[in-house]
């Protein structure tokens, strides 16, 4: 059976389903890495992409914003610079399958028991959440932006980029 698409867990219905102990059979989180780039240096500019609506992102829309972000910069600045995914996904989201075909009308049980099965997890997001932060040096500013921009439209959200700059003394 196909996945079904994002549009369907965009929205944060009811309450957060996050006690993995009491289920089985979820599936791995896809995201690969959480801090990339030179950890140790501290850089003077920070850039945050930031959610502007409440919606539910899942981990493989997490983890394709963060490649697309993570190429681009790492192109662009070398090794100048650290990128952070900032979220992580607790929210199980469950599924009810329902069969379809010939003969379908026999094998499923349509509304019997339609608690569902775990199809993936997702991350809850309100209104001015941090979901990628950029450090960098201000040469590489515009590449930052860039390459925030290019992971924001892998985003069910509208978004926008903070930057955070050092105070002149």
């Amino acid at each position: 059976m196909p996945r079904k698409p994002n549009s369907m867990y965009r929205e944060i219905r009811g309450q957060a389903y996050t006690r993995k102990e009491y289920m089985g059979g979820i599936p791995g989180i896809r995201i690969s890495q959480w801090d990339i780039g030179d950890l140790k240096t501290k850089f003077p500019v920070k850039l945050h992409l930031l959610a502007e609506e409440q919606c539910q992102i899942r981990h493989i829309a997490l983890e394709a914003a963060r490649i697309s972000a993570n190429r681009y910069i790492a192109k662009k600045a070398g090794n100048a610079y650290h990128l952070k995914l900032r979220l992580y996904p607790h929210n199980v989201l469950r599924e009810n399958k329902i069969a379809t075909g010939a003969g379908a009308d026999r094998i499923s049980e349509g509304m019997r028991a339609a608690f569902g099965g775990a199809v993936g997890v997702a991350a809850r997001v309100h209104p001015g959440t941090k979901i990628i932060s950029i450090e960098t040096t201000e040469a590489h500013i515009a590449d930052a932006k860039v390459a925030l921009r290019k992971a924001g439209v892998k985003l069910p959200t509208p978004w926008r980029i903070v930057i955070e700059m050092p105070k002149a003394k």
